[in-house]
């Protein structure tokens, strides 16, 4: 029988999903001040179970306070941490309550850490995000010890992700943050071990998945997030990728999700960047297939010996049966469409709904607010995040038990979001002191 959403999947660890659905990670930016899961998340994670989701895949979790993607991100700084074990313990038992299973994602946010949370950043090496605007500061370039304490950061993580009932973690190694920096030479310009080739490029990458598995045990699963590409002249590209596939070959992994981009480049929200990006263009075949990276993940599927996730542009169950059987992939991520439709796969799993709901192309800003003569590349941008920020707002509205609101102006949704960020970072700027 052809395998579908419906078939159920047991990973390499021995964790058993019951459908091929996975809700991908999206940055929720609700913690408390200090960094600590709240009532919100259970809230929310409970939404998204009572869905019929397979696998929930958190928003990144972070493993330094000092380097977040945003200053509502839930972070594990230190362990262990009594109120922080019992909010961590109550989200993760919400997100299994349906029979569905929950994994942690570990981040680092590197130079992608916002300016008004850290000024000096830490990275590979003090290579600056290059967007307009001043939002991120230039990084400090990280010594030896820095890294070890990295690599010791994502096991004490990974252990207390177990203590508290998750059923995995999965390690962030694309979209730009730390270790995705480390494996681009356009953010690597370091000239010891941890730098120059791709051998040493990846090294953190592997570094981390190994202290992962040692704490994780039997039956707790360990994935990564991988980009295909970066999409930028002179970064990480598809053959990059593809080595550091077959490196990890080796590592025991449950799954590997397919993505792309980071933030100059954010193709991972279907997003060109402000500069031209490189060629590596996703073929009309994909196009035309929905998803952003099953060309890639179909070339992978040739050398990978786990499981593949793929994450980005599906919308029609015909379409995500069509790539589980062809197994161009394993697992369908889903993210935006959740932020609206929490039980949208529920329907498409008794078949009572075809399509998911497409806002992506309603969801922009006109050229008239901003005047006849605004520069293209902020047009760009101010719709890529207006957008972002819708979806923040829909999530937002749900993780406080109220209803999305599909009528929500972008704009509107842009400057309240913009507000929270800076309201939420003078907050967390206090919890330092």
């Amino acid at each position: 029988m052809p395998i579908e959403i419906n078939t159920p999947l047991t990973l390499p660890s021995g964790l058993e999903i019951p459908n091929r659905l996975v809700k991908a990670a999206m940055t929720e930016r609700i913690a408390d001040p200090n960094n600590y899961a709240t009532e919100r998340h259970v809230r929310l994670y409970q939404a998204w179970a009572d869905g019929g989701i397979g696998l929930q895949i958190t928003g990144n979790v972070q493993i330094d306070r000092r380097n977040l993607e945003a200053p509502g991100n839930v972070a594990i700084d230190t362990w262990p941490s009594n109120v922080h074990a019992d909010m961590l313990a109550r989200w993760a038992e919400a997100s299994k309550s349906r029979g569905g299973k929950i994994v942690m994602q570990l981040a680092h946010a590197g130079r992608q850490t916002l300016k008004i949370v850290n000024p000096q950043p830490d990275a590979p090496s003090a290579v600056a995000v290059d967007l307009p605007g001043g939002q991120f500061g230039k990084p400090r370039a990280m010594n030896s010890r820095d890294i070890a304490s990295v690599i010791e950061r994502f096991a004490i993580a990974a252990r207390a992700a177990r203590e508290a009932g998750f059923d995995g973690v999965q390690i962030h190694a694309a979209h730009g943050y730390l270790i995705s920096q480390f494996l681009t030479p356009l953010v690597n310009q370091r000239d010891d071990e941890w730098g120059g080739s791709l051998a040493n490029r990846a090294r953190l990458l592997l570094a981390v998945v190994k202290a992962a598995k040692d704490e994780a045990g039997s039956g707790f699963s360990v994935s990564v997030k991988l980009n295909s590409a970066d999409f930028q002249k002179g970064g990480f590209g598809k053959d990059d990728s593809m080595a550091v596939v077959a490196m990890l070959n080796e590592a025991g992994l449950d799954f590997i999700e397919i993505s792309g981009g980071n933030y100059e480049q954010p193709k991972m929200m279907d997003m060109d960047g402000l500069k031209p990006g490189h060629d590596e263009r996703l073929k009309q075949s994909t196009k035309a297939r929905e998803a952003y990276f099953l060309d890639y993940a179909r070339d992978v599927q040739a050398i990978a010996t786990m499981p593949l996730m793929v994450t980005g542009g599906f919308r029609s169950l015909a379409g995500m049966n069509a790539a589980l059987a062809a197994r161009e992939a394993d697992l369908i991520g889903l993210g935006r469409p959740l932020c609206v439709d929490t039980d949208a796969p529920a329907q498409l799993l008794s078949g009572a709904q075809a399509e998911l709901a497409r806002w992506e192309k309603t969801l922009r800003i006109g050229p008239g607010l901003l005047g006849p003569n605004s520069p293209i590349g902020l047009v760009k941008a101010l719709n890529g995040f207006g957008a972002q920020a819708w979806y923040y707002s829909q999530l937002h509205a749900l993780a406080d038990g109220r209803s999305v609101n599909r009528k929500l102006g972008v704009f509107k949704a842009f400057r309240s979001m913009n507000g929270l960020d800076g309201k939420m970072a003078k907050a967390y700027r206090k919890t330092l002191r």
